[in-house]
C-alpha cells in the first residue's frame, strides 16, 4: 500500500505560495502534483515553495513532475524552491545539476527566509 500524495497549501503571501507535500510521488500521483502546482502558479502564485518534509518515496515520474513545474514558474517569472527534500531526491538533484536550478533548504522556514531576504526570487 502507497502513502497517497496530499497538497496543503500553508501560506500565500502575494505571488509567493507554501505547499506542504506529504505522502509519494510516483507514477500515479506525480500528474496530481504537476497539477495543483501549475493551478497555484494560473493563480498568480509563480514562486512555490514545496515542503517535502513528508514525502515519503519519489521516483522519476516525481522527478520529472518537478522539472516540469520549475519550467513553468520559471516561464511564469517565478521559481521552484524545495524545503526539507529528502536524500535520495536531493541526491538526483544533485548528480543531474538541477540543485542549481531547483534550490533546496533545509526547512520551509529557511526557505521563506531566503524568499523574503531576496525580496522576489529564492536563491541558495
Amino acid at each position: 500500500m502507497t502513502d497517497a500524495l496530499t497538497l496543503t497549501v500553508q501560506r500565500t503571501e502575494g505571488p509567493l505560495v507554501l505547499v506542504a507535500t506529504a505522502g509519494e510521488i510516483d507514477v500515479d500521483s506525480a500528474p496530481a502534483l504537476r497539477t495543483g502546482a501549475l493551478r497555484l502558479i494560473a493563480q498568480g502564485h509563480p514562486y512555490l515553495i514545496l515542503d517535502l518534509e513528508q514525502v515519503t518515496f519519489c521516483d522519476s515520474s516525481g522527478f520529472n513532475a518537478l522539472i516540469g513545474i520549475m519550467r513553468c514558474a520559471k516561464d511564469a517569472g517565478g521559481s521552484l524552491t524545495l524545503a526539507a527534500t529528502p536524500g535520495r531526491l536531493a541526491r538526483m538533484l544533485d548528480l543531474t545539476g538541477l540543485s542549481t536550478l531547483m534550490p533546496s533548504y533545509s526547512s520551509a522556514a529557511d526557505a521563506l527566509g531566503a524568499h523574503a531576504a531576496t525580496g522576489k526570487s529564492v536563491t541558495p
